[in-house]
């Protein structure tokens, strides 16, 4: 059975850094593409970055470009996020995604597999 496990959610002050990870197992992991989504309380799902393996490229939503960094580690079924510059706008649950279905990889409903999330909350 497929898992995804997210990790180093925390609460930082604005300014601060997290790293955060998602481990994969239950599967080969040889997904093309992988990506971090947030949700905020009455907010919708939204990409905040993703990794393609073949490619190499990394796509991220403007709002974290320059401040996050996604990155995997194929040789440890992990993803991560580097989230640098934090806001209190980043305030959010935020998940991994695998099994791409084609398609824009910062569009939600392209993955067939999601964490459970883990929450970054960050204060002004």
């Amino acid at each position: 059975q497929v898992q995804l496990v997210e990790s180093g959610g925390d609460s930082v002050q604005a300014g601060g850094s997290l790293r955060l990870s998602c481990a994969a197992s239950g599967y080969t992991y040889s997904s093309f593409c992988m990506g971090w989504f947030r949700q905020a309380p009455g907010k919708e799902r939204e990409g905040v970055a993703c990794i393609c393996t073949v490619t190499g490229a990394t796509y991220y939503a403007d709002s974290v470009k320059g401040r996050f960094t996604i990155s995997r580690d194929n040789n440890k079924n992990t993803l991560y996020l580097q989230m640098n510059s934090l806001k209190p706008e980043d305030t959010a649950m935020y998940y991994c995604a695998d099994q791409w279905r084609g398609g824009s990889c910062l569009d939600r409903n392209k993955y067939n597999y999601w964490g459970q999330g883990t929450q970054v909350t960050v204060s002004s």
